[in-house]
């Protein structure tokens, strides 16, 4: 699809030696700056990672989760699972007998932070820095300050009162008893010399020594099962991806306990209809996609879960029987009865690098939700996630909370391979609705023929419960069908997240990026 120059936008942005895509522009820049001085595309992440864990402090943070997806040419996909645990002591009797029905926003919403193992791993397996070399501009702007973005402001406001409820959060995140406006310029001391320590130690001092006391000491003063033992203990995976072919293309995704899945089933839905013969802005191509997503996300909160207490194979999952079973349950005249899914909120930071020799990184760090659960260390200035709020308290089920178990997680890294090449590195920020944005992409370029900032920028919807909440670029006749289908239609009260792209045209032998409008950042390429 040809743009039109003369209606608001952006282009791609192509270049042919290094592409970052990030949702701010100094993580962007320090991705470039990484990759220009010879580091790789997992340097260039990390680098990118360590400074929105600074300047993007609602949607990430060094007390957060990770996940990431490698693509070397010539290589299989290298897949690394970054999430944290319950503590050992985790006891879902103990809280059904407090008369807890869900995790919420207790206490034990918090799992021990996997982000540092995971960053240390990346760089080991496909580095040419270290930490000390790739966290210098996140310490640069946690010391001397950096300007606070638009939808930086917008978020760190909308979450005030939940950081003025914690006396870490209010001393470190709020300045004069309230967030930051646009356009002040904010330092963070205590998490500049933590970073300095991570620096000078490496990541087993996030999980050992001072750091990891300050942490267990804040928890274990709220009543949290988790000690300094499971910091200690704490581990992350490299893992084998799983994917499925749509049409020639591979879109690879992270095992569970990641909900990649998701994206797959719709995938395997949706190739036994003719999404290719629809109008892109119909309301017919909205409709199949929210049947569709409804019985994916049923399939998730039914199976998904630390993949040691799956109980259904993912094999069985994916198999592409069982997605036309499903799709034989679509009505595309009216809104079919099947499960609801819960819709929990997330914020996340995704960022896309690739260099010259074409590595791409598919790079996803996430709190969960703004600030993660507000709870930050006084000492050390750390904000820890809110990650355990996707247990259950169900007694029979494969995501009950329990001891050194992962929940069901919505952070999910995508990559799509053609010919045993990389064909994109991309994700989509945004909680539950993430494998929907994946699908979304993935039609829009391969189905639409929309080029990869286009695809980005198309109006998104998704559902919450029995609610379709649709953004403001819907048009009037979509959501007139999508209500004659039965549908309860209503506008969303935020964008529903924000992606990050990097394509690799390997015929031209360039890279063409794409960024998301509905946050701060940017594509650069050199």
């Amino acid at each position: 699809m040809s743009r039109d120059f003369q209606l608001p936008g952006r282009s791609p942005v192509i270049a042919c030696d290094g592409m970052a895509a990030t949702s701010h522009p100094l993580a962007t820049l320090a991705a470039i700056d990484a990759l220009r001085a010879g580091g790789t595309a997992a340097d260039a992440a990390v680098a990118a990672v360590a400074v929105l864990c600074v300047v993007e402090p609602a949607m990430t943070g060094i007390g957060g989760d990770c996940y990431s997806l490698v693509s070397k040419p010539g290589q299989p996909v290298w897949g690394y699972n970054g999430s944290g645990r319950a503590g050992r002591k985790a006891s879902f009797e103990a809280l059904r007998t407090q008369g807890m029905t869900e995790i919420g926003a207790s206490i034990h919403a918090v799992t021990v932070p996997g982000a540092l193992d995971a960053w240390e791993a990346i760089l080991k397996d496909h580095g040419r820095f270290g930490l000390d070399r790739v966290l210098q501009s996140a310490i640069k702007h946690a010391e001397s300050g950096f300007p606070v973005a638009a939808r930086v402001a917008f978020d760190w406001k909308r979450n005030e009162a939940k950081l003025k409820a914690d006396a870490g959060a209010s001393k470190h995140y709020l300045f004069n008893g309230g967030a930051p406006n646009e356009g002040d310029v904010i330092r963070f001391p205590a998490l500049a010399q933590t970073l300095k320590t991570l620096a000078a130690k490496g990541a087993r001092a996030f999980y050992e020594g001072e750091l990891a006391d300050d942490m267990a000491r804040t928890l274990g003063a709220k009543g949290s099962f988790i000690d300094a033992e499971d910091f200690s203990n704490h581990h992350g995976d490299r893992v084998t991806p799983i994917s499925t072919n749509y049409k020639g293309l591979d879109l690879v995704e992270i095992p569970p306990n990641g909900q990649g899945l998701v994206a797959l089933v719709m995938l395997n839905i949706l190739e036994n209809f003719d999404v290719a013969a629809l109008d892109p802005f119909g309301v017919e191509r909205f409709h199949l996609l929210l049947e569709t997503a409804r019985l994916a996300y049923a399939v998730r909160d039914t199976h998904i879960a630390d993949d040691a207490h799956m109980r259904t194979p993912v094999a069985d999952l994916l198999d592409k029987k069982f997605g036309k079973q499903l799709a034989g349950l679509i009505d595309m005249s009216r809104k079919s009865q099947l499960p609801a899914a819960p819709a929990p909120q997330s914020d996340t930071v995704y960022l896309s690098v690739v260099d010259r020799d074409r590595t791409a990184v598919s790079f996803i760090n996430s709190l969960y939700s703004g600030f993660g659960l507000g709870v930050c260390t006084e000492k050390s200035g750390i904000m820890l996630t809110n990650r355990g709020a996707c247990f259950t308290l169900e007694a029979d089920h494969p995501n009950t909370f329990g001891p050194d178990k992962r929940p069901m997680h919505t952070i999910i890294p995508g990559m799509t391979m053609r010919n045993g090449r990389c064909d994109m590195s991309f994700g989509v920020m945004g909680g539950a609705y993430q494998p929907m944005g994946h699908v979304q992409i993935v039609n829009n370029m391969l189905d639409y023929g929309m080029d990869v900032q286009q695809a980005i920028d198309f109006p998104r919807f998704f559902f919450e419960g029995e609610k379709v909440l649709v953004e403001s670029g819907t048009s009037r006749a979509v959501i007139d069908g999508l209500i004659a289908r039965g549908h309860k239609v209503a506008k969303a009260d935020m964008p529903w997240g924000g992606a990050q792209a990097v394509k690799i045209d390997w015929d031209r032998g360039v890279l063409i990026g794409g960024s998301d409008a509905r946050k701060d950042g940017l594509a650069l390429g050199y």
